[in-house]
């Protein structure tokens, strides 16, 4: 595989990652490590793993050690997985849960309300 060819895989990857996920970085070695959890083990690896091969293939003697399949399999990883993320379900998702978390909170604190004014007989 060459090197132009390894380092467009890298670049797809490192665009998908700050299109979907808004994830800044210069490399893709930068924005696999900002990752942290946002992404499932399987792809994180995977991603890690095309961003070694991108290391490698700047180095002559390293590039041929370069395993074509395994950069292959990797790219595919995180293209399906990425590619399948939609950034606005994900953000009407989180208000969602932020406003359930609004609307129990105040229906604990009205049953807490009545439960009061009941034990003090003001119901």
């Amino acid at each position: 595989m060459s090197v132009v060819t390894v380092q467009q895989m890298a670049d797809r990857v490192a665009g998908l990652l700050e299109q979907r996920l808004r994830i800044k970085g210069k490399t893709l070695e930068e924005k696999m490590a900002r990752t942290g959890r946002r992404l499932p083990r399987k792809v994180r690896e995977a991603g890690e793993a095309l961003a070694v091969a991108l290391n490698m293939t700047h180095s002559p003697k390293l590039m041929h050690q370069v395993d074509d399949k395994t950069v292959a399999i990797a790219y595919d990883i995180c293209v399906r997985h990425l590619t399948r993320i939609d950034p606005k379900a994900k953000r009407r998702g989180l208000l969602l849960d932020m406003a359930a978390r609004v609307a129990f909170a105040l229906l604990v604190v009205a049953v807490l309300f009545v439960a009061v004014a009941y034990w003090r007989h003001w119901l």
